[in-house]
C-alpha cells in the first residue's frame, strides 16, 4: 500500500511539473519582444567609430560612421568612410564617399588627395577632353570653396560695394571718389561671381549627376538594351556622368574623355 501511494504521489507531481514548465515555455514563446528588450547595445557615436578605427576594426567604424550620417551629413564623416574603405582595399567605396565628402567641402585637401590616390589603384584611366581655359578655370574656383563660403564672400563684398558707394558720393576728393567707384565696381564683380558660384554649387548638389561604377566591371551599350552593341567596358571605381535617367533599368552616361553610352543603373552609385 505505501508504495503505491509512493508512486501515485510522484505521477501526480510529475504532471504538476509538466503544466509549470508548458505555462513558462508558451509565455516566453508568446511574447518575444520583452526578450528581446533586454538586450543591451553600445550607443552609436563618433567616438565609437574612431576607436574602432584606431584597432584596425575598419568594417565596424564604416558601419558605425555611416548610422551617423542618419543625424546629418558631413564632409568629415564622409571623409573617414572613404579612410575605412580605402584601408579595406575597397576602391570603388572609397572613391564614392570622398567624392561626396568634396561635394560637401570642396577646399578639403585632404579628401582631393586621398581620392587621387584611390584613383591610381583602379584600373581605367580616363584622360579629360579639352575644353576652353576659362571652362576650366571657372570649375575650378567653384570648387574651391563651400556653398556657405561663396554666400558669405558675395554678402561681404556687397556690403564692402556698398561703403564704396558711399565713399565714392560722400567723398570730399577727386582721389576718394574715383578710389570709391573702383572699388564699388570691383566688390559688385565679386559679388556677383560668388552668386553665381554658389548657385551653381547649390544645383549640382540638388541634381547629382556624377556617379561611380560599383560592379567589378560593366559592358556600355549603344542602345538601352542586352542586345545593344558593346561600345567599351568600365571598372569599378570610375567616374560617369549621368546624362539621361529617364529610363528605369538603364541610364545613359557620359566618361570624362567625351565617350558616351547605356548601362544599368545597378552598376553604379550616384554621388
Amino acid at each position: 500500500m505505501f508504495n503505491v501511494q509512493w508512486l501515485m504521489f510522484n505521477d501526480y507531481n510529475m504532471r504538476i511539473l509538466y503544466i509549470a514548465l508548458f505555462t513558462i515555455l508558451f509565455a516566453a514563446v508568446s511574447n518575444p519582444t520583452e526578450a528581446k528588450t533586454t538586450k543591451v547595445s553600445k550607443p552609436v557615436s563618433k567616438e565609437l567609430a574612431d576607436s574602432a578605427y584606431v584597432h584596425e576594426e575598419y568594417a565596424e567604424a564604416a558601419a558605425i560612421y555611416t548610422k551617423l550620417l542618419k543625424k546629418g551629413q558631413s564632409a568629415e564623416l564622409y571623409y573617414n568612410i572613404g579612410n575605412c574603405y580605402y584601408r579595406m582595399d575597397k576602391m570603388a567605396k572609397a572613391i564614392l564617399n570622398y567624392e561626396r565628402a568634396l561635394m560637401l567641402s570642396p577646399g578639403d585637401k585632404d579628401a582631393r588627395f586621398n581620392l587621387e590616390l584611390a584613383r591610381t589603384k583602379t584600373v581605367d584611366k580616363v584622360m579629360p577632353a579639352s575644353e576652353m581655359f576659362f571652362v576650366t578655370l571657372f570649375k575650378r574656383l567653384v570648387k574651391s570653396m563651400s556653398i556657405s563660403s561663396w554666400i558669405a564672400l558675395a554678402i561681404a563684398t556687397f556690403i564692402l560695394m556698398l561703403l564704396a558707394v558711399a565713399l565714392y558720393v560722400f567723398g570730399n576728393t577727386v582721389s576718394m571718389k574715383k578710389s570709391g567707384f573702383t572699388l564699388a565696381v570691383l566688390f559688385l564683380l565679386v559679388s556677383v561671381f560668388s552668386n553665381i558660384a554658389a548657385y551653381s554649387h547649390q544645383q549640382a548638389m540638388a541634381h547629382r549627376t556624377g556617379a561611380i561604377i560599383m560592379s567589378t566591371s560593366v559592358v556600355v551599350k549603344s542602345t538601352p538594351s542586352d542586345t545593344g552593341t558593346d561600345l567599351f567596358i568600365l571598372h569599378e571605381g570610375t567616374r560617369v556622368e549621368i546624362i539621361d535617367d529617364v529610363m528605369k533599368e538603364w541610364c545613359e552616361v557620359r566618361m570624362s574623355d567625351g565617350k558616351e553610352g547605356w548601362m544599368r543603373k545597378q552598376d553604379l552609385e550616384v554621388i
